[in-house]
């Protein structure tokens, strides 16, 4: 088994487990900024890594440019996405749950 082809399960591997674990942060966090935060991160991590197990198995073809093209886009877009969800949610007054102290 060549290097190239357990690189690339690893990639996948891990990618599958980190949007596993952002599923169960989705299920497990108490409100909206730390759940928005789970989602996010673990999108753009899990998917990245999705991505480079995809590119490491097709080689130095047209479909690893499309690929790179794919995960550029995705590592611009799920953290805009969750910055302007937690933005929106600021302007609508939501108050996270725990304690946060005011700047005196």
């Amino acid at each position: 088994m060549s290097i190239t082809l357990v690189l690339a399960n690893a990639c996948l591997l891990l990618g599958g487990v980190t949007m596993l674990i952002g599923a169960l942060g989705l299920l497990r966090f108490p409100d909206f900024y730390s759940r928005t935060h789970s989602a996010t991160m673990t999108d753009t991590a899990g998917a990245g890594f999705m991505l480079l197990g995809l590119m490491l198995l097709a080689g130095w073809q047209l479909i690893t440019l499309k690929l790179v093209v794919i995960l550029l886009f995705l590592l611009t877009t799920s953290p805009t996405a969750g910055h302007a969800l937690a933005q929106a949610a600021m302007v609508d007054e939501l108050k996270p749950l725990g304690l946060i102290e005011k700047d005196s």
